[in-house]
């Protein structure tokens, strides 16, 4: 019997979605979430996870969010993306990360043992992964863009008119505008 060649194995990066949740305080304050991690790493983190197989990166901020945090959000755009090797001691990770707000009461589900809604200056303790960093680029980025919309500012641009980001299928290079032999794709 002829011996087969076996696949390459390829160690890849974890895909991960973290969300930058804008929600009024108790008080009246603009605030954004965070969670207290059930299981390791400890700490207080953004709300966030893995993307599953099959589902956008938009999906899965969404779905970690009510997971999490029971709300559900409106995304308003991507923030930046973060790689270091070193950002999750579990194992290395790219997360997107995603400014979202939400209206309700947040209440801890799934991997969040705790929640809270904390201004910029009552976030004055550790964090978890490299979030600090990320919040740190989140503030820097808000006040750069003060007195405009900033979800203007990170939502992908479109044509007037146009449907949004999310709601656009990238057409296929090998057809013709998005066909193949007469038929759509969705077909």
């Amino acid at each position: 019997m002829p011996s087969r060649k076996s696949e390459p194995t390829y160690r890849n990066p974890a895909p991960t979605v973290d969300l930058i949740i804008q929600i009024k305080t108790p008080r009246g304050d603009d605030g954004i979430i965070l969670i207290k991690r059930k299981y390791p790493p400890p700490g207080w983190a953004l709300p966030g996870g893995f993307v599953d197989y099959g589902e956008s990166l938009e999906q899965a901020a969404v779905r970690e969010a009510e997971e999490e945090t029971s709300l559900k959000v409106r995304l308003l755009g991507q923030l930046h993306t973060y790689s270091d090797p070193g950002r999750d001691p579990r194992r290395h990770t790219i997360t997107t990360v995603f400014i979202a707000r939400a209206r309700g009461v947040p209440v801890a589900r799934d991997d969040a043992g705790d929640i809270g809604i904390f201004t910029r200056r009552e976030i004055n303790f550790p964090l978890a992964f490299d979030h600090r960093r990320i919040l740190d680029d989140y503030y820097r980025f808000i006040r750069k863009t003060k007195g405009r919309d900033f979800a203007a500012e990170v939502a992908p641009r479109a044509k007037p008119g146009a449907p949004a980001a999310a709601d656009r299928t990238p057409k296929n290079p090998k057809t013709r505008g998005g066909r193949r032999h007469g038929r759509t794709q969705s077909s």
